[in-house]
This record gives C-alpha cells, sequence and structure tokens, in this order.
C-alpha cells in the first residue's frame, strides 16, 4: 500500500569532545517540518517493511560560551531522509492496531556546505551531506472509513560523525570536537 506523511521534527546535536571544555556548546532547537511519501509491504498480519522517503526542514543554532565574538551559527538542514523499517503490530482491535518501529536510514543534507572552501574563520559552519542513523518508535494505526490515519513518533540517531571540520586544527569552533552526531524526535501523521 501507498501514504504520504506530514509532520514535525526537533533535531539536536550530541557532542563528543576531545577535552572536555568549561562551558559545552550551547545548542537553540526549532521544531522543524516533514513530509514524505510511505510504500508499505504487508509480510504478514504482523509485520510490515516500510520504505518512508521524505524531506525534513529545520534550523539548529550553536552558541560557543568560550568564545568572546562571532559566537554564534545559525546551522539550517534540508535533509532529504530515507528510511528503511520494520513495523511490529498487534492484533487489530476494533479499529485501532497499536505497533512498534525500527529500523536503519541515511539522508542528504542538501544545506551541509561540505564542498565550501571557507570555514567558521569567515563564519560558514560546514557539515558532511551524508549521515547514517538507526531508528525506534511507536504509533497507532486507526482504520477509519476511507483511509487509514497514523499518529507515531520515532527517535532519530545519527551513527557517524557529521562535522566537516575548519582548515586550522586548533580552531576555537571544530579543533575541540571529537565527534558532532545528530538526534531527533519525528511526529509524523500517515495517511494510507
Amino acid at each position: 500500500s501507498w501514504g504520504y506523511f506530514l509532520g514535525f521534527n526537533a533535531y539536536d546535536f550530541k557532542f563528543d569532545y576531545k577535552k572536555h571544555p568549561t562551558q559545552d556548546i550551547i545548542i537553540d532547537k526549532t521544531t522543524g517540518f516533514n513530509v514524505g511519501l510511505i510504500g508499505n509491504l504487508r509480510l504478514n498480519d504482523y509485520m510490515d517493511l516500510r520504505l518512508e522517503p521524505g524531506v525534513m526542514f529545520t534550523q539548529r543554532n550553536f552558541m560557543y560560551p568560550e568564545i568572546p565574538e562571532d559566537n554564534l551559527r545559525e546551522v539550517k538542514s534540508t535533509y532529504v531522509h530515507i528510511p528503511l523499517l520494520m513495523k511490529f503490530s498487534t492484533k487489530r482491535l476494533n479499529n485501532f492496531k497499536p505497533f512498534v518501529v525500527g529500523g536503519v536510514s541515511t539522508s542528504i543534507n542538501l544545506s551541509s556546505n561540505e564542498n565550501n572552501p571557507d570555514d567558521n574563520s569567515v563564519g560558514e559552519f560546514r557539515m558532511n551531506t551524508n549521515t547514517y542513523y538507526y531508528e525506534i518508535g511507536f504509533g497507532i494505526d486507526f482504520y477509519l472509513y476511507f483511509f487509514k490515519f497514523t499518529p507515531s513518533i520515532r527517535g532519530v540517531f545519527a551513527i557517524n560523525d557529521e562535522l566537516k571540520r575548519d582548515l586550522d586544527p586548533n580552531s576555537p569552533y571544530t579543533g575541540n570536537i571529537n565527534s558532532m552526531e545528530s538526534r531527533a524526535i519525528f511526529i509524523n501523521f500517515t495517511f494510507q
């Protein structure tokens, strides 16, 4: 079966530092928007294989408290997100069916600036274009008269470093960061 989804996201970063700083980098998160398509292959009454390609729009603002000036970076991201998921459902109860979902995904950050020769020394924050994730979540299928409506919530966790480092290895913006990995919460509303 086929469908589409609309939803919201809240992206964050998990930092791993080389030496723990006096003050962590402060991340101001905003609420983003998700839209995409669904391809669902029913394997049996309780398991489905799902492909959910979509586009995610988000922004995160970094504040570097240890840098006296020019310490704010706005990181706007547009992700083409492609998850492959397994959905495990319970038995249908009247017109609803709870489920859990999990799987792996990849994304292409169209706003990454990875190939931009400018770096933080001139105000350009850069990230790697490709990221890989694992995902886990839950939701409920509601069987309505003409379609199936599904609200769901999902955690998305990057498994590779997304930071494109500055040319200067001692850069105050990227020099002390060992890895920077996205993590996000998606709240999606699906129509099938």
